[in-house]
């Protein structure tokens, strides 16, 4: 069965923004994704931004999948959101909890990604097809791998369909996750995200700050090309796909790619992978 792969994008903030993802989506629908998804920024900060470039990606004749997040939420705006997705014909969500933006004291009224799941089925029963997320070096905040584990358990009780990995560039970590979840009994599919590199500090910052690690071999080997942009692609490119394909070879259900709103990176990976 050939592997199920998505692709990521978030709201642009300006209309040269908004141009570039459209090309960007044109590009990446060619590679007959399952679907599209969108985030959504801190506390809902995007939350206009999100809806829009959802509904035009849905008008496109695109699947898309936004994200919905808990903080700043409360059941009556989630449950308009719901009306307006449903109204338009979505039929997959991305539920997650959200990160507290700095200096916002209200969580709003879900405080864990579970509740926002148990909302959304009881509202909708089976209209969408809910995605979490999961976490294969555990979440930095989660006080123990036991923790986020049963965290992870508690969202796909709640009602969850499948899940979607932070990225990791360490494929055993991702094959532990998955050995340990399911000894849980957690039966969904877990597929694992995938962050194309095309700027290494940037990555590097990013990875830091959401407790993905980069393997001190790559680390070095990243740090080596200093200023040439050319060989960091180059051996990025490399090393991404290799995940892949040692990740697909051993059995994860499909491949779930952070764009970063550009396609040449991912395009490329999915067309050695032959995709």
């Amino acid at each position: 069965m050939k592997p199920e792969i998505s692709f990521e994008f978030f709201p642009p903030q300006t209309a040269e923004g908004a141009e570039k993802l459209r090309a960007t989506r044109r590009q990446l629908a060619q590679l007959k994704p399952a679907f599209f998804s969108c985030t959504f920024g801190a506390g809902g900060s995007t939350r206009d931004r999100t809806l829009e470039t959802v509904l035009e990606m849905q008008a496109e004749g695109l699947p898309a999948a936004p994200h919905l997040s808990c903080i700043g939420s409360t059941r009556d705006n989630v449950r308009a959101i719901l009306a307006r997705y449903r109204d338009a014909g979505i039929r997959r969500l991305v539920a997650l909890r959200g990160d507290l933006p700095s200096g916002m004291a209200d969580p709003g009224e879900f405080r864990h990604a579970n509740e926002l799941v148990e909302f959304i089925r009881a509202e909708t029963v089976d209209w969408f097809r809910i995605e979490v997320a999961a976490y294969p070096e555990y979440h930095p905040q989660a006080r123990s791998p036991r923790d986020d584990l049963a965290n992870f358990k508690r969202k796909v009780d709640a009602g969850a369909d499948s899940a979607i990995t932070q990225y990791f560039y360490n494929a055993d970590a991702y094959a532990h996750f998955v050995d340990a979840a399911q000894a849980l009994g957690v039966t969904v599919p877990i597929v694992p995200g995938v962050m194309p590199i095309a700027n290494f500090s940037k990555i590097a910052r990013f990875s830091d700050a959401c407790g993905a690690e980069i393997p001190r071999w790559m680390r070095k080997k990243f740090e080596s090309f200093g200023d040439d942009s050319a060989a960091v692609r180059a051996f990025g490119l490399d090393v991404v796909t290799e995940l892949c394909e040692r990740l697909l070879a051993g059995g994860a259900p499909g491949l779930h790619f952070y764009t970063l709103n550009q396609a040449g990176l991912t395009s490329t990976i999915c067309q050695r992978l032959g995709l």
